[in-house]
């Protein structure tokens, strides 16, 4: 493996001691700088020349990524991407326009410029607004890379309340971040609901509601034609074994949660009054 696939499918940076580590020699490093196929941007540091990678900046900054500029990294749901660096710094010197969290208090990312799982975590709970963290915390915990429990004893004391109270919002099961969104919207909604719920005929529905009304959420893979073709039979086969269908994607439970509650509490209200009955 040439020296820039190593750097390339590290994020596009590495400290000398992960390149030697990965069986590289300091003439191979000598020989990459002279070609102007790597650059040296910090003593020990290394990356792809004309690189704009977050790891890069974090090296050069001599800090981790954390919360949402780490989700990435570890492959968590976001509702929006990073729009500046969320960085852990072990000096004081604060970058222009960079959000600064906390020390780190656990172990770092093996090999990246990255907080471990637990501070981005708890760095999203204590920083972002409520459903974006939320979102983090569930596919995290969803996937068992980290625990409720954990992360609430990490959490005591009355000043952070609101991070625990996020994480009264996950939910053992979502498949989707749009299961784990609505899912809120609903239960704030004071609606009766269950998730994932097996119907005859039709098999599993992602909400049944007021055990009438069946609501899916459809993310980028109910576009396609096989799938469309499957929602289309499903939605069918509900109605036929006597279920209100109501479909919703990306759009309306991101960015318009009150107009799809408003949407499902008006077929109910509907069917309270016999609209859908002989």
């Amino acid at each position: 493996m040439k020296l820039t696939s190593f750097l390339s499918a590290r994020g596009g940076t590495a400290a000398t001691a992960g390149i030697l580590r990965a069986g590289f020699s300091r003439r191979d490093i000598d020989r990459a700088l002279a070609a102007g196929a790597i650059v040296r941007f910090r003593r020990g540091h290394y990356g792809l020349p004309q690189d704009p990678s977050t790891y890069r900046a974090a090296r050069e900054l001599k800090g981790l990524l954390t919360c949402i500029s780490a989700a990435p990294s570890y492959g968590l749901w976001t509702l929006v991407p990073a729009q500046t660096l969320h960085l852990c710094l072990g000096h004081r010197a604060v970058p222009a326009g960079a959000v600064v969290h906390g020390r780190c208090r656990h172990a770092r990312h093996d090999w990246l410029p990255v907080a471990g799982l637990a501070d981005v975590l708890l760095h999203a709970l204590h920083c972002l607004p409520e459903l974006q963290a939320l979102v983090m915390v569930q596919c995290a915990v969803g996937r068992g890379d980290i625990s409720l429990e954990f992360l609430r004893g990490k959490l005591g004391g009355n000043r952070n309340g609101r991070a625990r109270s996020v994480l009264d919002l996950v939910i053992p099961r979502a498949d989707s971040l749009l299961e784990v969104l609505a899912n809120t919207a609903f239960r704030r909604a004071g609606l009766h609901l269950r998730r994932h719920v097996q119907i005859p005929g039709v098999g599993e529905v992602d909400f049944l509601i007021e055990d009438c009304l069946v609501v899916e959420t459809d993310g980028e893979t109910h576009l396609e034609p096989l799938q469309v073709k499957k929602d289309r039979w499903r939605n069918n086969a509900s109605v036929v074994g006597g279920y209100l269908v109501l479909r919703f994607g990306y759009a309306d439970v991101v960015h318009h949660p009150e107009r799809m509650v408003a949407e499902v509490l008006a077929v109910l209200e509907l069917w309270r009054r016999g609209a859908f009955h002989p």
